[in-house]
């Protein structure tokens, strides 16, 4: 492999190696993990600092050049890029202009100063205040989440007062999991006055924006260039409807709609200074109003939906995340895969309990052989009590993954519905969690 690039992946997996052996051309790559699942993505305490030497010690020792370093993890990894990056002198988005996107209060501002017609009302709240309450200005009922965290952790829809102060209890309670890594980030960062007081133990409070259609624009800045390739929608579930049920591939959106989102896409990224590296970002549809929101910016490919890609375009988009490292424009394919729509289901129980039965390693390869190029993915363990796991959104608990293809969405459903009963999942509810 000695004309090959070397691309360094932070949290590389199982899941996500093979996707990407399966690449063309793979065998000009050379990819070099660092940072393994484990430390980076579910680790029991996020210590960065250490996180940070290590990865330095381990690729400075390397033998060979590094071509390019990427991730299609969130937090932290989406923010350590440009620091890794750095190291090297690699080409890629500043770490202010990262923030901008990750810092969910700073995306707020650069947002408003830029699509404002699309930012709903917010403000930063301090739960650690003598009164947290004091500087929300907006009707009931309104989002809490704090400024960084991923997978709606920690994120709660606030009704009245007392859900307000239940909300503040919890988060005063768990923010620091991602504050003090955060912490570390920002400290690397040149933050403007009005920006450098909201540290990682603050709270965004925003406005109502969900009661429309949601989706993700999958994309890419290059050279100045805003491209998108792909749009995936969401759709959600559970009593606030807070909860993903599946992201599905392609869009049912009018093309128009997608059009003004892409439009607005372009506005924000230029504005903030975005470029070199890919991106998604959510925005809701208000069909009654058509009205247009934005809902957020993560700074790197969304994981979830390289098997999509995959399955409908015929390759997944961790080409588009390589192509862009290394500064060239991909060649990224259209409709040429084997499906013509795809999802990723979520797998989400909504009351605590314990997994009682998980499907068993015949149970799964019956289900690929049914269904080809199913993947199913186990988030949880046989006796594991739901309420033990980390990084849940504040309403249900999510207990596997299952990516599926279809000629129509119908059948699409259809076979997930087969697909659960073949899986035979159980649990043994406990106390319910509040609402």
């Amino acid at each position: 492999m000695t004309n090959s690039k070397t691309i360094v992946v932070v949290g590389l997996d199982d899941f996500n190696r093979r996707m990407m052996a399966d690449l063309p051309d793979v065998e000009q790559y050379d990819f070099v993990p660092v940072l393994g699942y484990d430390e980076i993505v579910r680790p029991k305490r996020y210590d960065l600092p250490a996180l940070l030497e290590a990865a330095e010690a381990r690729l400075r020792a390397h033998s060979r050049p590094i071509d390019a370093i990427v991730t299609f993890w969130d937090f932290p990894s989406s923010t350590i890029m440009p620091i890794m990056r750095q190291w090297f002198d690699l080409p890629g988005p500043s770490l202010e202009a990262v923030l901008k996107c990750e810092h969910k209060y700073w995306s707020r501002v650069e947002q408003a100063a830029s699509v404002g017609e699309l930012v709903p009302g917010f403000c930063a709240v301090d739960p650690f205040a003598e009164d947290p309450a004091a500087p929300i200005d907006l009707a009931f009922p309104y989002w809490l989440k704090p400024v960084k965290a991923h997978s709606s952790y920690l994120g709660f829809k606030i009704r009245n007062g007392r859900q307000l102060e239940r909300a503040i209890e919890a988060i005063r309670a768990g923010i620091h999991v991602l504050a003090e890594p955060f912490d570390h980030i920002l400290s690397f960062a040149d933050l403007p006055p009005e920006i450098a007081p909201i540290d990682g133990s603050h709270c965004i409070a925003e406005a109502m924006i969900s009661a429309g259609r949601q989706c993700t624009l999958e994309g890419y800045v290059l050279d100045g260039e805003v491209v998108v390739y792909g749009v995936v929608d969401s759709r959600r579930e559970g009593a606030h409807r807070s909860s993903f049920s599946r992201y599905q591939y392609p869009s049912g959106l009018p093309q128009w709609v997608q059009q003004r989102m892409i439009e607005a896409a372009e506005r924000f990224l230029h504005h903030i200074g975005y470029d070199r590296s890919p991106f998604n970002m959510e925005f809701y549809w208000d069909e009654q109003q058509d009205a247009i929101w934005l809902l957020e910016a993560n700074a790197r490919i969304s994981k979830s939906h390289c098997p999509l890609f995959e399955m409908v375009d015929g390759r997944s988009h961790h080409q588009v995340m390589i192509d862009v490292a290394l500064g060239r424009r991909p060649d990224f394919p259209q409709r040429k895969g084997d499906y013509k729509v795809a999802a990723k289901f979520m797998v989400r129980l909504f009351e605590d309990g314990i997994v009682t039965r998980l499907p068993t390693a015949d149970d799964i390869a019956r289900v690929e052989e049914r269904f080809p190029k199913t993947r199913v993915r186990l988030m949880v363990e046989e006796g594991e009590r739901l309420a033990h796991l980390r990084m849940q959104d504040s309403y249900s608990f999510e207990i596997a993954e299952i990516f599926m293809g279809a000629d129509n969405q119908s059948a699409l459903r259809g076979n997930y519905r087969t697909c659960l009963e073949m899986l035979d999942f159980r649990h043994e509810p406990l106390q319910p969690r509040a609402a």
